[in-house]
C-alpha cells in the first residue's frame, strides 16, 4: 500500500452562523477552488494552500470521501496506526465534521446525510471487514481530558482519572481504560453516543455546547492469525500461523481555541479554557518542531501536556494522520482563523515513518 509520510491537513470553512449575520459580520474567507483559501480584510490578505479545502457548501459525504478518510480506514485494517484530529477555534465545526448534529441520541438518530466522519468511517470498516472476508476483532476505547485528566467516558458510574503510563512496545497509554468489544454498527455508534454524552460541554459567548475536553475515540482492529500449508517438494510441513496484525483508527475532537475574554468566561470556565490553551500550545510547539528539517530535531517536549503524549506516535512516530482544520469566514474569527490556517501550514511539513 502508497502511505505518504506527510501529516495530511484539509480545511473545512462553515456557513456564517445566523448570530454572525445578524450582528452584521463580513465574510472574509474564501475558497480558490479545491486546494486554497484566501482572507482578505483591510490589514490582511493571504493565501493558504492545502492538498483539499470545503468551502460552506460541502456535504458531510462530499467530506468523507474527499478527505481520504476511506483509504484511511484500510491502511487501518492493514495494520497502520491512524489518526484523525479536528481542530479550530471554539464553535468552528469540529465535533459537527467528526460526529454530525450535537442532538442526537440513540432514540433521537441523525439524518444519514448529516453523519460525520465517524459513523461514515465506522459503516466503511464493517463493510470492509465483510468484503474482505476476514476475520477482524474489533474494539473501542473512548477516553477526555479534561483539565490534564485523563477520564474514560465509557467505564460505568462517574468518571474517575487513569493514570498514564508508558512503556517501549505501547508508547504512552492510559491505564485500566475500558475497551469493548462491537461487531455491528448499531454497537459501535451506541458507544460513541453513550460516551459523548458523558463529555464535558459549557455554555459560553462563543458557543451553546462548548467540549471542555479533548476526547480521543480509539478503534482497535486485529486481525485474526490464519493458518496455511506450506507445500514443498516430496514434502508438506505443518501449517504455519500467518502473522496477524494490529491496527488502530483514532478520531481526536479537540477541544476548541478560545480567547477567554471573547467567551466571557470566568470561575471554573476561566480555569478550563486555560488548560484547553495550554495544552493545545504544546501542541501547536511540537507540530513546528516537527515540521523542522529531520536533521535540525534536538527535543520534541511530547511530556508536556497529556495530549501531546498520548498524539505522540500519531504526530512523529510510526503512524499516518489526517488533520482538519476547522474555520469559520466571519470577520469577527479573523484572529483565530489565521492562527488555525497557520497551524495547519505548517503542520504539512510534518513527516512521519508509518
Amino acid at each position: 500500500t502508497s502511505v505518504s509520510p506527510h501529516a495530511r491537513p484539509i480545511v473545512r470553512v462553515r456557513p456564517l452562523t445566523c448570530t454572525e449575520t445578524r450582528r452584521g459580520d463580513r465574510r472574509v474567507v474564501h475558497s480558490l477552488g479545491d486546494s486554497a483559501v484566501h482572507v482578505s480584510t483591510a490589514k490582511h490578505d493571504a493565501t493558504f494552500s492545502f492538498s483539499t479545502v470545503f468551502d460552506a457548501g460541502a456535504s458531510q459525504e462530499a467530506v468523507f470521501e474527499g478527505s481520504g478518510m476511506r483509504q484511511l480506514v484500510e491502511l487501518a485494517i492493514d495494520g497502520f496506526s491512524c489518526t484523525v484530529f479536528a481542530f479550530g477555534q471554539t464553535g468552528s465545526g469540529k465535533t459537527y465534521t467528526l460526529m454530525g448534529p450535537l442532538a442526537q441520541s440513540e432514540t433521537q438518530p441523525a439524518s444519514p446525510a448529516l453523519l460525520g466522519l465517524m459513523q461514515r468511517s465506522f459503516a466503511c470498516l464493517l463493510e470492509q471487514s465483510r468484503s474482505r472476508g476476514s476475520d477482524l476483532a474489533l474494539s473501542a476505547s473512548y477516553l477526555e481530558i479534561y483539565n490534564e485528566q485523563i477520564r474514560d467516558l465509557l467505564s460505568p458510574g462517574p468518571p474517575c482519572a487513569l493514570p498514564l503510563r508508558w512503556s517501549k512496545t505501547r508508547g504512552f497509554y492510559a491505564e485500566n481504560q475500558l475497551s469493548v468489544d462491537f461487531q455491528s454498527l448499531e454497537a459501535i455508534v451506541s458507544l460513541l453516543l453513550q460516551g459523548s454524552q458523558r463529555r464535558r460541554t459549557s455554555a459560553h459567548a462563543l458557543n451553546r455546547h462548548s467540549s471542555r475536553s479533548h476526547a480521543l475515540l480509539t478503534i482497535h482492529i486485529r486481525s485474526q492469525a490464519g493458518h496455511q500449508s506450506i507445500t514443498l517438494p516430496m514434502r508438506v510441513l505443518q501449517p504455519s500461523a500467518c502473522p496477524s496484525k494490529q491496527g488502530t483508527l483514532c478520531f481526536v475532537d479537540l477541544a476548541g481555541s478560545e480567547r477567554v475574554k471573547e467567551t466571557g468566561s470566568s470561575g471554573e470556565l476561566s480555569v478550563e479554557a486555560n488548560s484547553i490553551n495550554r495544552s493545545l500550545l504544546a501542541l501547536g510547539h511540537c507540530i513546528s518542531l516537527l515540521a523542522k528539517p529531520r536533521g535540525k530535531w534536538t527535543h520534541i517536549p511530547y511530556r508536556d501536556s497529556k495530549l501531546t503524549r498520548l498524539l505522540a506516535r500519531s504526530l512523529g512516530g510510526s503512524g499516518i494522520t489526517l488533520m482538519v482544520a476547522c474555520i469559520s469566514p466571519s470577520s469577527h474569527c479573523l484572529s483565530e482563523t489565521l492562527s488555525t490556517l497557520h497551524y495547519a501550514s505548517r503542520a504539512r511539513r510534518v513527516t512521519t515513518r508509518p
